[in-house]
């Protein structure tokens, strides 16, 4: 993708979220119902809200919610340089880090991606508020 064609605001952020949604589902067998990602600076976070499987339901139900939380963590670290591709593609950027998390339940999870800076752009350091 050319640079002046990349997506930016809005619509990169609906692009990474639904992108991210269908990795998951095709990964999963089950995506999200609801996915929405945010772009500041140089990290990304895709949210994806009630996406347990029935089995993952059933397992909560009888008590086992850790064996969900496990098979998830499990999963997100295999899907990790999908997920990873996709972001970096979108973004036109590389991805320094990668971070995901799941809750117990296995209904939400948090998908979270350290972009390497831009070329040129001020990196702002978090602990003073002020450029590195």
């Amino acid at each position: 993708m050319l640079e002046s064609e990349r997506l930016s605001g809005g619509a990169l952020n609906a692009s990474i979220a639904n992108e991210i949604g269908k990795l998951v589902a095709d990964f999963t067998g089950r995506g999200a119902t609801k996915s929405r990602a945010f772009v500041q600076a140089d990290i990304v976070v895709c949210v994806l809200e009630d996406g347990a499987t029935k089995a993952e339901r059933n397992l909560v139900a009888a008590g086992k919610s850790d064996l969900v939380r496990l098979q998830r963590d499990a999963l997100q670290n295999a899907m990790g340089p999908l997920l990873v591709s996709a972001v970096e593609r979108l973004t036109g950027r590389t991805v320094r880090t990668f971070l995901s998390g799941t809750d117990y339940d296995g209904g939400s999870s948090i998908e979270a991606f350290v972009l390497e800076p831009e070329a040129g752009g001020d990196e702002l350091d978090g602990r003073a508020g002020r450029p590195a």
